[in-house]
């Protein structure tokens, strides 16, 4: 059955209104409508459902044809089990919890946040008698300590895909997700089958048959190979689970979900040419050679796509706009990866919340240097530069994502977003990008800072932000005008700056240091009181934190 569970209404945003403040500013109270019927927690989920921008998902497909359509069908529909899966993987009975819930705004909240705890907001709660987030939301038993999975004796306990549940006895055990999810891959696999009965590139059928086969026996390696192998196909999907992370527990787990995609030919010809530079960008890191020493595999490419529909994990709170897959170091380092732009959805955010945020933020005087081009260089090179580096310790301590456990994604965040600035530094410095100003790319990665804070430290795009603004305004990349409140680039601070920082999170990847990562963290991932006091004037200005999708075959026009 087709479902949209995750897509608001615009009527129903505009009835709703713009956001009040968010909980890090004042009590909920003082801004809610005053009520006597209301509880705190409905009155927060009335202010916040509206921080959401409404964007419809759609593209033009007159070109298809019949069969291409019909299978561009059946993948939205395989796509909304991966939507049930990460429900039950986040909170668990979805139907039980949205029944409950008579509230509209509250009900609306929990459709976005696939559960009932505000993802751009620390994971604050929203529904009352909820507690806080379990770390590990269901991949784990609730009453399990970490020291007691370190202690256990059992193979697989680690996996991506495995959960940890308790036998008969009390003691833990490993369940695969073929099992665990039986009868949801199953049907998962068979609409995959049934697409690539249709699929008009023989590259994407392939893949559709690995994927649909990984999806019962939890070996993705094929399909992943197969993917990245594909070069033809106008039509993609990203499916399966994938990121891990949800799990904030250990970072093990990975998440159901699912994008399909429709590509922008024009735009990817202009992408194509990047990734045959990434060999001669990691040999000039600014690092000692041994954190540099493994090859960064050359058969990627760059592409941008019409995002059609998200599902699952991507849907949760803020929405992606790029992505770079797959995770497995093994494909990485013989296939690279490959880096995927999700243009019509980075359009949305521009417009709707970046440029509005530049012109409350940013020096009058370099508000030009924000452009919808560096915005989505900015974005691309961040996928691009999770390529470079190493997968692998020197430590001797196994890989960087094992080492550095529930911090890895955030340290392999803060390193893209680094790495993406020196690639773009590079690149223009030789002539390969011809596009703008430099100072275009440094201003509007400022802006861009601002709009990602927004989405709060809970996940590890919000840590990675916080440690980049701090380490960034600390070397004087940017300055703060007191009287105005607005913010300013220096280009050779900000130079210097993206050389320290990318030298440090290299080198504590490379060596594992999970101590040096918890220091730093400690140090530099907070709010400070000036940030939270310019984040609280664009709240006042009603600029929405992010976007939310009506989305489907009906807004495709099939």
């Amino acid at each position: 059955m087709k479902t949209r569970l995750s897509v608001l209404s615009v009527s129903a945003l505009l009835v709703l209104g713009a956001c009040g403040k968010q909980p890090a500013d004042v009590p909920v109270s003082a801004e809610a409508p005053a009520s006597t019927t209301l509880t705190e927690s409905q009155r927060y989920a009335e202010q916040r459902v509206g921080i959401y921008a409404p964007f419809k998902l759609t593209t033009d497909i007159s070109g298809f044809s019949p069969a291409k359509r019909e299978m561009v069908k059946l993948l939205i529909e395989a796509a909304t089990i991966m939507d049930d899966l990460f429900w039950r993987q986040a909170w668990g009975d979805k139907a039980a919890l949205l029944d409950s819930l008579d509230h509209e705004p509250s009900r609306r909240m929990a459709e976005m946040n696939y559960g009932p705890w505000d993802r751009l907001a620390g994971d604050r709660p929203f529904i009352d008698g909820v507690g806080e987030k379990p770390l590990g939301v269901t991949f784990y038993p609730e009453d399990m300590t970490k020291e007691e999975f370190e202690a256990a004796d059992l193979e697989g306990k680690d996996s991506l895909y495995t959960i940890i549940k308790r036998d008969e006895n009390g003691a833990l055990k490993v369940v695969p997700y073929s099992q665990a999810f039986a009868p949801e891959l199953a049907r998962a696999a068979e609409l995959l089958n049934q697409a690539a009965g249709l699929a008009e590139d023989p590259g994407f059928a392939n893949y559709l048959r690995l994927r649909s086969q990984a999806l019962l026996s939890d070996d993705y390696l094929a399909s992943d190979m197969a993917w990245m192998d594909m070069k033809s196909n106008t039509v993609d999907l990203v499916y399966g689970p994938i990121e891990s992370y949800e799990d904030k527990l250990f970072g093990y787990k990975a998440s159901f979900e699912a994008y399909v995609l429709i590509k922008d030919v024009a735009w990817s010809e202009r992408l194509a040419r990047y990734a045959s530079f990434l060999p001669e960008l990691q040999a000039g890191l600014p690092v000692p050679d041994a954190y540099k020493a493994e090859e960064p595999g050359t058969d990627s490419d760059l592409n941008a796509y019409d995002v059609v529909y998200y599902a699952g994990d991507c849907n949760a709170g803020s929405k992606t706009i790029a992505i770079n897959l797959p995770n497995d170091e093994t494909v990485q380092l013989a296939k690279g990866t490959r880096r995927v732009q999700l243009k019509n959805a980075m359009r949305a955010k521009f417009d709707s919340i970046l440029a509005p945020i530049a012109d409350e933020l940013i020096a009058a005087d370099q508000r030009h240097h924000v452009v919808f081009d560096a915005f989505f260089a900015n974005t691309m090179f961040h996928e691009v530069a999770h390529g470079l580096g190493i997968k692998n310790t020197l430590t001797g301590k196994g890989l960087v994502r094992t080492a550095l456990r529930d911090l890895a994604s955030a340290m392999e965040e803060g390193k893209a977003d680094v790495l993406g600035l020196y690639m773009i530094k590079s690149l223009y410095e030789k002539g390969e990008i011809k596009e703008g100003e430099l100072m275009d790319y440094y201003v509007t990665f400022v802006a861009g800072i601002f709009r990602s804070v927004r989405f709060g430290a809970s996940s590890a795009h919000g840590r990675a932000n916080m440690v980049r603004f701090n380490y960034f305004q600390d070397r004087g990349a940017f300055k703060r005008d007191e009287q105005t409140g607005r913010y300013s680039v220096d280009k050779d601070a900000m130079d210097q700056a993206i050389a320290g920082l990318s030298g440090l999170i290299l080198t504590l990847q490379g060596d594992g240091d999970y101590e040096g990562v918890t220091a730093m963290m400690e140090e530099l991932e907070m709010i400070r009181p000036s940030l939270q006091s310019d984040l609280d004037r664009l709240t006042d200005a009603n600029i929405p934190v992010d976007i939310v999708f009506e989305q489907g075959v009906e807004a495709l026009g099939l």
